[in-house]
């Protein structure tokens, strides 16, 4: 897998076994994620991908602890996330979450909405702006930190989100089709930050996108998944070395990857 010099690779990693998860009722189950075993590790991008409706965004909120599995079991750096007593908070501040709506407070300006977690956490307010203003420079807003998101666009309001979830450094970043609401060029630009980001802390991330050339340019590795319910149907690892710049996806060799995820893709549709 490749690696970013000098990135955290103590950082723990997530684990699913046998993961599980179903609505409604024992009698007429809904089974929206079917048997899952799942390493992700240190500091690795991984993808899942899959057709609409295969549970992509319920296996990362299972990972996330906003939804618990039905069975089976997951851990964030060899501790579970789930115990008798409900979930273990302690697990999940190691986990930071990215969705596609931005979801920045209206009446905060961007400094304030990314010093909103530390807030939460009685981190005094000196403390937490200076944070926040740290991060706008990691993600490049450095100069709208006092503005309010309406000024923003909708790139640089995703950059905020995440520079929110980093704000209480995870080591964990979960991202649900963060970029799914972008133009082309601005999501071209938005996975080159994201990278930068990788190499600058090394976290381990996991991201979920139905975008079949975003998954082979991001990640270490895709896992692809199947229909609903769904599973893992395939594991296609990407190794080439990074930075990876956008010229990478006119090769061959990435093309080549592409075009077979996109085959098995529409065998299992």
């Amino acid at each position: 897998m490749p690696q970013a010099a000098g990135a955290l690779h103590t950082a723990p990693g997530i684990e699913l076994v046998g993961a599980e998860k179903w609505f409604g009722t024992r009698a007429e189950p809904v089974f929206a994620v079917s048997e899952t075993s799942l390493a992700v590790s240190p500091g690795e991008i991984l993808v899942l991908l899959g057709p609409s409706g295969c549970g992509k965004t319920t296996l990362l909120r299972m990972m996330g602890g906003l939804l618990r599995p039905t069975r089976g079991t997951i851990r964030v750096g060899g501790n579970d996330l789930w115990r008798a007593g409900g979930r273990d908070d302690a697990v999940v501040r190691e986990l930071g979450m990215v969705f596609q709506d931005a979801g920045l407070f209206p009446w905060l300006s961007i400094e304030e909405n990314i010093a909103l977690p530390l807030e939460l956490r009685g981190v005094p307010k000196a403390e937490r702006l200076e944070r926040a203003r740290a991060l706008t420079r990691l993600v490049g807003i450095e100069d709208f930190g006092r503005r309010w998101p309406r000024e923003l666009s909708g790139g640089m309001r995703q950059r905020a989100a995440i520079a929110r979830a980093l704000s209480y450094d995870p080591h964990i970043l979960l991202m649900d089709e963060p970029f799914g609401a972008l133009d082309a060029m601005t999501r071209d630009a938005m996975n080159l930050e994201l990278q930068r980001i990788w190499l600058q802390t090394g976290k381990t991330i996991v991201l979920v996108t139905h975008s079949i050339t975003e998954a082979v340019f991001l990640a270490d590795r895709v896992v692809l998944l199947s229909p609903r319910p769904g599973k893992i149907d395939t594991v296609v690892p990407v190794a080439f070395p990074r930075p990876r710049a956008v010229d990478l996806q006119a090769t061959l060799e990435f093309l080549a990857i592409v075009s077979a995820l996109r085959r098995r893709l529409e065998q299992i549709s």
